[in-house]
């Protein structure tokens, strides 16, 4: 297939990805089989390369193929590969039948004409979490839908709060968030760390707070809006929180929560495991609001999702692979090996069954907020890059927080379609 904006796109996705070359051509578009033919080959992609032909995963993805009547060509691809490869085949007419892709993208690739609708595929959605699926619709219309998700909250190190006499618990809005913080800090505790660093993975951790204080995307200069990143300027200047977040990524924020000398640390539920090894008490609570409540934090995590065929009559052996990666009976087993939140509320709860420490995480996920929600769709990379040069700039003191987020927005405003 072609279409004219798929030239103009590629720049955009670059920057989405948290973790291109030339493409490896699939089969999927080009094969002429209909979904009838049960020899059918249909070409799968994913993000998960480090799964071989023995794992779980990739076995429950060729049953799946198998129980619609067709064969699945599997290929795991590195995030920040698959997008572009995506696109390219798209361009050439070789898109895969299916691709499990970073959630943020897909209105990047359904602008850029690449995927059906989950109408077109008569996929039924409606027991899927809403605010999960809003990742996938543009314009009204849904793309695909989340096979797992993930989000950010606040692990704790207990022992350092009890030591400050600080009770988690009472940690409800900016006021108590700080107060906490400077009670650390009176027991030569550091309060909080977190990613304040200048990319895509920067403005997913500064959302909870520009989100928590009422800002919209729309709006960056908005008084809500600088006051979000005042906080993270005001923990700079008392002492809060590290100099070193201005540069830290999620990971290297972990590793100095793991130290044992910090109160708080943002991260996501991909940071269970690590958790576990740590050599002192640890918790969850979710980010507060500014004026009380959880904030909504962004939603981490992949979508299924069907490219464009030349063939439609192979929609329905797609339609029926989608709907059995993600039916209840696999998703379990599925989202505990991706280390996701499940997209649909009863595997959520078999979750919890199976593992109580993941209840702050379901908490999370439900207050979640995709970041291309709002309508946002190839926008919102646009608005996130102007973010975080402002938090960046009003963090390295070269601009206070207002002027920079006047100046993101005014060149936010220019460049938005």
């Amino acid at each position: 297939m072609s279409h004219p904006r798929l030239r103009l796109i590629g720049a955009a996705v670059t920057g989405l990805a948290l973790a291109g070359t030339m493409a490896a051509c699939g089969s999927g578009g080009g094969s002429s089989s209909s979904s009838a033919g049960g020899s059918s080959s249909y070409t799968f992609w994913d993000p998960y390369p480090q799964f071989d032909g023995t794992s779980d995963w990739v076995k429950l993805v060729e049953s799946c193929g198998k129980s619609a009547g067709v064969s699945v060509k599997r290929t795991g691809f590195d995030t920040s590969d698959l997008t572009s490869k995506t696109l390219l085949a798209a361009q050439q007419g070789k898109a895969p039948d299916l691709i499990v892709i970073d959630n943020p993208v897909i209105s990047t690739l359904a602008d850029a004409g690449v995927l059906t609708t989950t109408d077109d595929l008569g996929l039924d959605t409606s027991s899927f979490a809403e605010n999960l699926t809003a990742a996938g619709v543009l314009d009204g219309k849904t793309y695909g839908v989340p096979i797992g998700a993930n989000t950010l909250a606040l692990y704790y190190n207990a022992d350092l709060l009890q030591k400050a006499g600080v009770d988690p618990a009472s940690v409800k809005d900016w006021d108590s968030l700080n107060a906490a913080l400077a009670q650390l800090k009176g027991k030569g505790s550091k309060g909080i760390t977190f990613s304040g660093i200048g990319t895509e993975e920067g403005s997913f951790q500064f959302l909870p707070w520009f989100w928590g204080s009422g800002a919209n995307l729309k709006d960056l200069s908005s008084s809500d809006a600088v006051s979000a990143v005042n906080l993270w300027v005001d923990w700079l200047k008392k002492g809060y929180a590290p100099n070193s977040v201005i540069n830290n990524t999620q990971t290297t924020a972990w590793q100095e929560f793991s130290a044992g000398d910090v109160g708080f640390v943002e991260n996501g539920t991909w940071q269970m495991g690590n958790a576990q090894k740590l050599p002192f008490k640890w918790g969850v609570i979710s980010i507060p609001a500014k004026a009380g409540g959880a904030a909504p934090a962004p939603t981490g995590g992949e979508f299924v999702a069907a490219p464009v065929q030349k063939d439609n009559g192979r929609y329905k052996a797609t339609e029926k692979i989608v709907s059995c990666l993600t039916d209840p009976a696999n998703l379990l087993t599925t989202d505990t090996t991706l280390s996701y939140i499940a997209p649909i509320e009863s595997v959520q709860q078999q979750q919890v069954a199976n593992d109580a420490a993941l209840q702050p995480w379901v908490t999370a996920v439900g207050d979640a907020k995709g970041r291309t929600s709002d309508n946002l769709g190839t926008n919102y990379p646009i608005i996130s890059e102007q973010m975080w040069d402002a938090f960046q700039k009003a963090m390295t003191g070269s601009a206070s927080a207002e002027a920079a987020m006047k100046a993101a927005q005014d060149a936010a405003a220019a460049k938005v379609k």
